[in-house]
């Protein structure tokens, strides 16, 4: 398919489609000797994936990262997406019921209970909580979450050092050994105090840092792209430990 086809197809921009080929997260299988883009079935498939990613909030560089390493299983990540997807409709669901009712009740009709005007509302879930506690069982999910709600003051400040120290090297390249060494120690800190994390755990924690719009938000308090570096740097060191 031409790149006009695609862009009418998925419902981006060709100007995007151009963009995802220039930064390498999107290259067409065949390119014409007069330039044109010409994109496989397969291509679709990964633009597909691509846009799914995007949907939950993933960086383009993050999807690139994910998608180009050689142990991306696009059934599995298919499968992680239908979950996070149909979580996320679930409370768009009551969110409209409640926006209905609150219609319906400016309008004169029945009054709404308090907790009426609350549902679908709730940010103390963490969405990949389920997944963790499937992979790491509830008891392990239940220590960490104690230890973090107990965390003392020297515990606190501890781990502010290391994003401080972290931050200060954000703008250097995270597989650097520098980097290495810096994330090494975020690494002991939470096998110190919270849980003992597998190098597939690490990696996984670095991915929410990025998916998770309140993990990115807290860590980028202490410097704007933190969140991402330490995601890469996690993901390099999880890399090594299983060498």
């Amino acid at each position: 398919m031409k790149v006009k086809d695609v862009a009418a197809l998925s419902g981006i921009s060709v100007r995007t489609l151009h963009h995802y080929d220039a930064i390498g997260l999107l290259r067409p299988e065949k390119v014409t000797n007069s330039g044109y883009r010409n994109y496989s079935d397969e291509d679709l498939s990964k633009l597909q994936q691509i846009l799914f990613f995007k949907e939950l909030g993933f960086p383009l560089k993050k999807i690139k990262e994910l998608i180009s390493d050689e142990k991306f299983n696009r059934l599995e990540t298919l499968q992680t997406h239908q979950e996070l997807l149909l979580q996320k409709r679930e409370k768009l669901d009551l969110m409209l019921a409640t926006i209905e009712k609150t219609i319906q009740k400016e309008k004169g009709g029945e009054k709404m209970a308090n907790e009426e005007k609350f549902k679908g509302f709730d940010f103390r879930i963490n969405p990949y909580e389920k997944e963790a506690r499937e992979k790491y069982g509830d008891q392990k999910v239940d220590e960490a979450t104690n230890k973090v709600e107990n965390m003392t003051e020297e515990n606190q400040e501890e781990m502010n050092e290391i994003y401080r120290e972290l931050a200060a090297i954000k703008d250097t390249d995270p597989t650097s050994e520098k980097a290495q060494l810096a994330i090494k120690k975020w690494y002991n800190f939470l096998q110190d105090n919270f849980s003992t994390y597998s190098p597939e755990a690490f990696q996984g924690l670095g991915m929410m840092y990025m998916a998770d719009e309140r993990f990115t938000k807290n860590i980028d308090q202490f410097g704007s792209g933190l969140a991402q570096f330490m995601s890469e740097a996690m993901n390099e060191f999880g890399k090594r430990l299983k060498k």
